[in-house]
């Protein structure tokens, strides 16, 4: 998993200083985690996040963002409290998910709005 900072973040997410408009870089949909280093519910979250990474390799990124460190990059996107999950899909406005999320649900979100699989309902008679 790759820690972004304010460089990385605008070639591969989105370059906030160019456009005013959300313009997704990167080649693959990311799922990005604010955290900080001091949070435990982001120390909960760390190895949900390495096991989503191994399980979608190749479908999505998982990047992580240090809200201590890069500051100018949690401003940007409001980030008021951690753990905060951005879901950035392919050619969609990005979502926000706060708070420590079990990984059914991260699993759920991902495949609901980065990989966009529709689970087909079940018809019985």
């Amino acid at each position: 998993m790759e820690h972004l900072t304010k460089e990385t973040f605008l070639n591969k997410v989105f370059n906030f200083e160019q456009s005013k408009e959300w313009k997704f870089q990167g080649e693959l949909p990311c799922l990005i985690d604010f955290y900080a280093d001091w949070c435990q519910p982001c120390k909960m979250v760390a190895p949900i996040l390495e096991e989503l990474a191994e399980e979608y390799k190749g479908k999505i990124n998982i990047y992580k963002i240090d809200t201590e460190d890069q500051q100018e990059l949690s401003a940007a996107f409001g980030i008021k409290s951690i753990p905060s999950l951005l879901f950035c899909p392919m050619g969609e406005q990005p979502q926000m998910a706060q708070g420590a999320l079990p990984k059914e649900s991260m699993k759920q979100a991902i495949e609901d709005v980065l990989l966009k699989i529709k689970k087909e309902e079940v018809v019985t008679n």
